[in-house]
């Protein structure tokens, strides 16, 4: 199994009482502590503009802002972003973007692209809220023109939503034949079926009994297309809550409780519902028999969260520890 680590940016409220001006310190240490062993595969950030589960005037770190600074400072990890929204920018410009920050970090970027949802950051930024039939039919579109773009150096779509006329990316990526694409979402007629056809790897929810469905339909649509669905590695992401015994657990679990009903209390309930009702919660042997459980799905890459990283690594160093060697 291979392992992803996500760094905190403010977007999960997870920078909250760390000055601004120590936070970029705070990221790029974490970033730069993963590159420096070989536990972690590559580092992640989210493509989101508010904060979550309610915008607040807390910090929110935009991500491919991010994948240029941490492509400078790293050297192994790859750099992804879980995900990208398709409408956030042009894809004939984020494929430019995407291309540089390729050739900034030697070949280590992965895209991770989306449909999108967070409607308040839509309608706040000035993107309006399509209909999820429209957002989906327009990363299709947008995945054809970064494909494209990055295979051959020029893109042209005269699309829906896109349209674009010899756009030009060069320098190309240094990773032949292109960026690897992340495709993330679950939706089982329409953007399942995206994945079949351009993804390189497939994002889907991380409870064994979905992932199983998830896979079963992701399946069927690369039959039905001729594609060789063993091309398409499933991964998955997950909040995790290590602690050595049940007890450590709790306390990190109350720990994270307590701040989300200060932060948004009127969110926390169902927020605190879902972070305790993880795959990943548990003591080492717990969380090792459960990704255990998932691999025999086929979820072959965890995608981890860890909620206390900025202020505290030793959950992050115990999961390393105990849990990674006994899957890879």
């Amino acid at each position: 199994m291979r392992f992803g680590l996500f760094i905190p940016q403010g977007w999960r409220l997870d920078l909250v009482g760390i000055d601004p001006a120590d936070q970029w310190a705070t990221m790029n240490g974490l970033a730069t502590r993963a590159d420096a062993g070989d536990v972690w595969e590559s580092v992640w950030v989210y493509d989101h503009f508010h904060t979550v589960p309610e915008p607040t005037q807390e910090a929110t770190h935009e991500a491919w802002t991010l994948m240029a600074a941490f492509a400078a400072t790293t050297s192994r990890v790859r750099l992804g972003q879980m995900c990208t929204c398709m409408a956030y920018r042009n894809p004939a410009y984020l494929a430019k973007v995407a291309a540089t920050v390729d050739v900034i970090s030697g070949g280590r970027v992965e895209m991770g692209i989306g449909a999108g949802w967070y409607e308040h950051e839509w309608r706040a930024y000035g993107y309006g809220f399509p209909t999820a039939g429209e957002r989906i039919a327009a990363l299709d579109e947008g995945v054809q023109i970064m494909k494209q773009a990055w295979e051959t150096g020029e893109a042209t779509l005269d699309g829906r939503f896109y349209q674009v006329d010899g756009a030009r990316v060069h320098p190309q990526p240094l990773q032949s034949p292109r960026i690897p694409l992340w495709i993330a979402g679950g939706g089982e007629k329409k953007t399942l079926r995206i994945v079949a056809r351009m993804g390189d790897y497939a994002n889907l929810s991380g409870d064994p009994e979905t992932f199983a469905h998830k896979s079963s339909v992701l399946e069927a649509h690369c039959r039905e297309i001729g594609r060789d669905y063993a091309e398409i590695t499933r991964s998955a992401n997950y909040n995790v809550f290590i602690g050595e015994t049940e007890a450590d657990v709790a306390a990190k679990l109350d720990w994270a409780e307590e701040r989300l009903r200060r932060l948004v209390p009127e969110r926390a309930d169902a927020e605190v519902a879902g972070l305790r009702g993880g795959p990943l919660v548990g003591t080492p042997e717990q969380i090792v028999e459960k990704l255990t459980e998932l691999r025999g799905l086929g979820m072959t890459y965890a995608i981890t969260y860890f909620a206390d990283a900025a202020y505290d690594t030793s959950s992050i160093e115990l999961f390393e520890r105990e849990v990674v060697p006994a899957l890879r």
